[in-house]
Order: C-alpha cells, then sequence, then structure tokens
C-alpha cells in the first residue's frame, strides 16, 4: 500500500508562490501516476496537474497551466507542485494522489478523480486578494 503525506500549503497574497510537496511511502513501484487535486469550499474536487511515472509529459487544467508546475524527485519519492502568480480563485485544499489499480491509464484518465485509490490528507492553501 502507498501513503501519501502533502506539506507546504499555508497563507500568501495573490501573485506570490508556493510550493507543495507530497512525499510518498509504502509499495510506491505499484503506482502508475500522480497527480494534484484540489476542493474549494462547496465546490467539488477538480484536477490541477499530474504524470505518468513511466512518462515524461505533464498534464494541467487549463486554468494553472503555466502558472503551476507539477515536478518528482525519484530519489525522494516525492512529487512537487510549484504554484506561481498565484489568485484568490486557487484558494483550495490540495490533495495528491496514486493511482495503483487502474490498468491502461490513458491521460484523459489522469483528469478524473475515479482513477486515483491513494489520497493524501491535503493541504490548505489560501491566497488573500
Amino acid at each position: 500500500q502507498v501513503e501519501l503525506e502533502e506539506s507546504g500549503g499555508g497563507l500568501v497574497q495573490a501573485g506570490g508562490s508556493l510550493r507543495l510537496s507530497c512525499a510518498a511511502s509504502g509499495r510506491t513501484f505499484s503506482s502508475s501516476a500522480m497527480g494534484w487535486f484540489r476542493q474549494a469550499p462547496g465546490k467539488e474536487r477538480d484536477f490541477v496537474a499530474a504524470f505518468f511515472w513511466g512518462g515524461i509529459n505533464t498534464y494541467y487544467d487549463d486554468s494553472v497551466k503555466g502558472r503551476f508546475t507539477i515536478s518528482r524527485d525519484n530519489a525522494k519519492n516525492t512529487v512537487y507542485l510549484q504554484m506561481s502568480s498565484l489568485k484568490p480563485d486557487d484558494t483550495a485544499v490540495y490533495y495528491c494522489a496514486a493511482s495503483t489499480s487502474v490498468s491502461h491509464l490513458t491521460p484523459g484518465g489522469l483528469r478524473v478523480g475515479a482513477s486515483y485509490d491513494v489520497w493524501g490528507q491535503g493541504t490548505q492553501v489560501t491566497v488573500s486578494s
């Protein structure tokens, strides 16, 4: 079983930056993809960014493209989400997720929460105007 723990959230002014980290432990080799999602108060959990462990491409929601960057440190089993030019609309709880049980996952499937079966506890990001 894979376990995930996010960190790095906090309060930042609009236009500022934050870097979120997601440390993975356990059977990390069983994961085929990693993603970041976010959930604002009263809203559904939305896709932010993702990648396949075996690939080089990264995938982003249009709302964060050009401002957020997902990256990895394989040696540390850690995934990062660098967030820049933050806006109040980016305020949400951010979740890291791993896909370990979906076969033949497609790039489109990366954007769907149901493709992921392991989730972290979430970290709060608040952007003030």
